[in-house]
């Protein structure tokens, strides 16, 4: 086998959740070309993954890129996105596939009906069906992220007080039904024993202005100031890791941290959790408010919490999570 094509085209941490098959292909078929197809904007994520020897980036439309991936003559397509656009580029290469469960009637049961038909197995597990038939199996040695050299942080960026030891809190998310409101925020950095460093994006740069000013300890503000691997490099350094349900969360997961991941409309049985088998024990934890009614009202988010009250996250125990972020 020579060229095998793998297929994620967004996000972060679906992205980071693909990295145990990329790297468990190359090393049982160490002669096999590794391609990676992936949307534009996620190229930092892949670039400087050693297990990958190519990547192909997807930006608005594939007429052009087909001819391209064709000319390639792939002998396997691992599809581990599995929806349209996937499946258009694998019947335009018409090559031998596979892909893998997606669960999405057991999830519309779960959100719809709250009976629970999910399989306790990650994602990362399911993604390893799409490559079975090439006698590829999970090594257990967990995610993988790579930080280009030139993206690592120097500590100088911080205040000198963080050299002993911070709490990076990822107060971002794609979706804010998936985001710890900012007062809940505020009132476990008031808590904690340690500075914090606060991540996100361009979009949670004022909320984050706020947070700092209110929480009254020692807070740095790296919103929207950082690439994503830069964020990744100082969650690296970090000694711990506070986040909501986001990509920065799997990134965490893949340097070992000990992640207490906060989890407002969806629920870890989506099997999208902090992915740990093969990390030594991070004395991690998961923070839901559990018995809601409601939950999950989603397998992904709203912009506003559909009843109203959004008791996911404002009856979240601020208390228990910097007992936790302490011990």
């Amino acid at each position: 086998m020579k060229k095998i094509l793998i297929i994620r085209l967004s996000s972060i941490g679906d992205i980071v959740l693909t990295t145990p098959v990329v790297r468990c292909l190359k090393t049982r078929v160490p002669e096999a070309e590794i391609h990676y197809l992936t949307k534009k904007q996620n190229q930092p994520l892949l670039q400087s993954n050693p297990y990958i020897d190519k990547v192909w980036l997807y930006d608005k439309n594939f007429s052009e890129l087909l001819p391209r991936l064709r000319a390639e003559k792939f002998d396997f397509i691992a599809d581990l996105h599995k929806n349209f656009r996937s499946r258009h580029v694998r019947m335009k290469l018409r090559k031998p596939s596979g892909t893998f469960s997606k669960l999405n009637l057991r999830k519309w049961i779960i959100v719809n009906f709250k009976v629970d038909r999910l399989p306790e197995i990650s994602i990362v597990d399911r993604y390893f069906e799409a490559v079975r038939r090439l006698g590829v199996t999970n090594d257990g040695k967990g995610l993988d992220y790579f930080i280009p050299s030139e993206e690592e942080v120097d500590m100088s960026l911080l205040p000198p007080e963080f050299s002993t030891g911070f709490v990076a809190f990822v107060i971002g998310g794609k979706h804010t039904t998936k985001i710890l409101p900012e007062e809940k925020v505020a009132e476990i950095i008031a808590g904690a024993n340690k500075p914090v460093v606060l991540l996100g994006g361009m979009e949670d740069m004022e909320r984050a202005g706020r947070i700092t000013a209110s929480a009254g300890k020692n807070v740095f503000n790296a919103c929207g100031k950082l690439t994503i691997n830069q964020s990744a490099s100082l969650i690296r350094q970090s000694a711990q890791v506070v986040t909501n349900d986001t990509g920065l969360m799997h990134i965490a997961a893949a340097f070992g941290k000990k992640i207490l991941s906060v989890w407002g409309n969806t629920i870890p049985e989506f099997g999208m959790y902090p992915y740990l088998d093969g990390k030594p024990e991070t004395g991690s934890e998961i923070f839901e408010v559990k018995g809601l009614r409601c939950r999950p009202c989603s397998k992904i988010g709203f912009e506003k919490c559909p009843k109203g009250h959004f008791l996911c996250m404002n009856d979240q125990d601020a208390g228990a999570i910097i007992r936790s972020l302490n011990r």
